[in-house]
């Protein structure tokens, strides 16, 4: 069984997100949507929540399992018995963030692939980011979150007032 790890913050997964996990699965036999616990970044989100969200939005998907994971990503990937790593590639700029990564995860787990897919050009401007920014003015994106992600942020940001 050849598994793969598409790993992220995912606060929150966009449909972008679930464009590139729908095309990695006619790739792999199981696809393990990594949430990362600790990160760089200062999340909306917490890890249990990610996970949360992100589970009603590839329920749809049967050999897509959702796990938190804290550390380095090849020693979670060999903890999984992984073969690959998904990234998703918006723009050029992404590029040359992810190829250092995967260079540097080559140098660390040589037996580990990185895999980049190029995201489809209807989410080529979808981002975290810009999904949270317009959702805490108010705006909260159709057509590039689930209804489940809607429903997370609606909530999310409705409380916090």
């Amino acid at each position: 069984m050849k598994i793969a790890v598409y790993a992220g913050t995912f606060d929150p997964i966009t449909l972008g997100h679930i464009d590139i996990l729908r095309r990695a699965c006619r790739l792999f036999d199981k696809l393990i949507l990594a949430v990362a616990e600790d990160n760089y970044k200062q999340t909306l989100f917490t890890a249990a929540e990610r996970c949360e969200i992100a589970q009603q939005a590839v329920a749809e998907l049967p050999n897509v399992e959702v796990k938190p994971f804290d550390g380095l990503l090849v020693d979670f990937c060999r903890r999984e018995g992984a073969v690959a790593i998904i990234r998703g590639l918006r723009a050029l700029s992404d590029f040359e963030k992810e190829f250092q990564m995967a260079q540097m995860n080559k140098n660390v787990a040589p037996e580990m692939d990185s895999v980049f897919l190029m995201t489809s050009p209807e989410y080529q401007f979808v981002s975290s980011s810009i999904v949270k920014n317009f959702s805490e003015l108010g705006q909260i994106p159709d057509g590039i979150i689930s209804p489940c992600v809607a429903e997370a942020l609606l909530q999310k940001f409705h409380t916090a007032k």
